[in-house]
């Protein structure tokens, strides 16, 4: 966990929401000097701490609705820090909560050094990252379909198996396979449906693509130079990590990519494990379906996940390929170079 330590002539704590903010800005000796809600106009805003800009710091927790206060102070050249959201529940827990408190506290953190820091993502890149996620979470819309008419063929102990349906090609005869004519036209509605999604994500991977490939060519083809990344994962990947620099040590990207474990411990004896919200879900999603993609047809990689699962088991096995390839692309991003399967696979054992 990182605390933002830099001293200022004035603290800002703000507690956003859509349509309202409750700001507090605390001077040096940590008098309150500034305590009102205001909408959440950058006019309204600027005006408010206009008599404190010079040497002023915002803070704010880290919600949805960060994005346009982070680009504002950047306009104007004002010092922004994020808030971990999960880190800033921990720490300002009361026994009393208003959106008074709130922006009182996050001011109070601030100045104090104990306020906990997430990454503010760079606006060049941000909207096409929500994008890729948006994209991300269509598929799964469209998998859940999927599972929708299997799930109804088995629920009507069809005879006939519905094969291999994700494939247009393979759809032909499926609606016949349903006599009933009020599930057949539910099976057409999921079908239909199915049918926007692809089109939909088709063009939607082409423009992803082509953005991305503007927005850094290089780190993109290094990482899809590992087996089994794609164009997709390897978005992914890039969107989600930005830039290596922002880790000073592989064990900070593995931890941020959810590939470890933190152990919970007290006058030396250990509670199990903790934190696993901590870091960004969409990594430990890539990396997972990177490795499986990887021993697809790779028999020296599978030879190497057999030995693992014969020393820790299968689900541990794929748990310790993914870290590794986290450490792998930790530092092939850093010193921009391909990925080694040689290499990958040597220390993996």
């Amino acid at each position: 966990m990182k605390f933002y330590t830099k001293a200022h002539r004035f603290y800002c704590g703000v507690d956003l929401h859509a349509d309202a903010m409750y700001v507090c800005i605390l001077d040096a000796s940590g008098e309150v000097v500034v305590h009102k809600n205001i909408p959440t106009r950058p006019k309204a805003f600027l005006r408010l701490i206009k008599a404190y800009r010079k040497g002023l710091v915002v803070g704010c927790e880290c919600m949805f609705t960060w994005y346009w206060l982070a680009d504002l102070c950047a306009e104007e050249g004002i010092d922004f820090v994020l808030g971990h959201a999960l880190y800033m529940r921990a720490i300002h827990g009361g026994k009393a909560k208003n959106d008074k408190i709130d922006s009182y506290k996050i001011a109070v953190l601030l100045r104090g050094g104990s306020f906990p820091l997430s990454y503010v993502y760079p606006k060049e890149m941000r909207a096409t990252r929500d994008l890729l996620r948006r994209r991300n979470h269509l598929v799964r819309k469209r998998a859940e379909l999927f599972a929708h008419i299997q799930n109804t063929a088995t629920q009507y102990n069809l005879p006939a198996p519905l094969g291999r349906i994700a494939k247009p090609s393979e759809r032909g005869d499926l609606l016949s396979k349903f006599p009933d004519p009020v599930v057949r036209r539910m099976v057409e509605v999921d079908l239909l449906t199915i049918e926007h999604y692809e089109q939909l994500l088709d063009r939607l991977e082409r423009e992803l693509e082509k953005v991305a490939t503007r927005h850094d060519p290089v780190n993109l083809s290094l990482l899809k130079s590992i087996p089994g990344v794609g164009k997709i994962l390897g978005m992914v990947m890039l969107y989600e990590i930005e830039d290596i620099a922002r880790f000073p040590r592989e064990q900070d990207f593995a931890s941020y990519c959810r590939l470890v474990k933190p152990a919970k411990q007290s006058n030396g004896k250990s509670y199990g494990h903790s934190g696993k919200k901590i870091g960004n879900a969409h990594l430990r999603w890539a990396f997972g379906e990177a490795v499986v993609l990887m021993l697809k047809g790779n028999a020296p990689a599978q030879q190497v996940k057999q030995r693992l699962a014969s020393k820790h088991g299968k689900g541990k096995a794929m748990a310790i390929l993914a870290h590794r390839l986290g450490r792998a692309v930790y530092y092939m991003l850093k010193n921009q170079v391909p990925f080694d399967q040689e290499l990958f696979l040597r220390k993996s054992t």
